[in-house]
């Protein structure tokens, strides 16, 4: 895969764009590993805007991230879904 367009993702996002963006490429992981390692990476986020690829919409991860009081916006791509989470 070439670089992801992580610019056009944020533009289509709901999601603060000043903040340093980790990236999370999931889509080749079998269940429950996509929502386990985004559920690893969250802690260490601190300011910084996570996002993940997955091959379909997380609405396992969802009430987890509503649970830790993190924000959220999904959006379809060419590439799959998109998730932004940030504090």
């Amino acid at each position: 895969m070439t670089d992801p367009p992580i610019a056009a993702w944020r533009r289509a996002l709901a999601a603060p764009e000043d903040r340093p963006t980790e990236f999370l490429d999931v889509r080749e992981l079998p269940p429950p590993e996509p929502l386990q390692r985004t559920l690893e990476t969250v802690p260490e986020l601190g300011d910084d805007l996570l996002l993940q690829l997955n091959d379909r919409a997380p609405k396992l991860l969802y009430p987890k991230l509503d649970d830790r009081r993190l924000q959220y916006d999904t959006v379809t791509v060419e590439d799959g879904v998109v998730t932004a989470i940030w504090r």
